[in-house]
């Protein structure tokens, strides 16, 4: 009898494995249109918090001196042997100094 039940454990055990796999394939196939948000226009809803925001912070000078702080700070982080953290700290500044063609071609997505 107590054979019986482990084995039904087993089964039910399984069945919940197999139906969490098909509840994930399933959200995996499932498509949605997505967009990119384009840059707004002068005057139109929150076009300065995004001025504000990417043209003369992450676009201006305070995002190339932030990204050169960046290189420089993993220049450090290298020569400390600290090679994981130096790596993203680089790929950090990699952004800052490239956001002007990072803000242009990704965007936004929105589902």
């Amino acid at each position: 009898m107590n054979t019986n039940f482990t084995r039904q454990e087993k089964h039910i055990r399984q069945a919940k494995i197999l139906t969490g796999l098909a509840v994930l394939l399933a959200a995996c196939l499932l498509t949605v249109n997505a967009m990119a948000m384009t840059v707004p226009a002068a005057g139109s809803f929150a076009y300065d918090l995004y001025d504000i925001g990417v043209n003369q912070i992450l676009l201006g000078p305070i995002g190339f001196i932030a990204g050169v702080a960046c290189m420089v700070f993993a220049a450090i982080l290298a020569i400390r042997q600290m090679i994981l953290p130096a790596a993203g700290v680089v790929l950090g500044g990699a952004f800052l100094l490239k956001a002007d063609s990072v803000v242009q071609t990704i965007g936004a997505v929105i589902c």
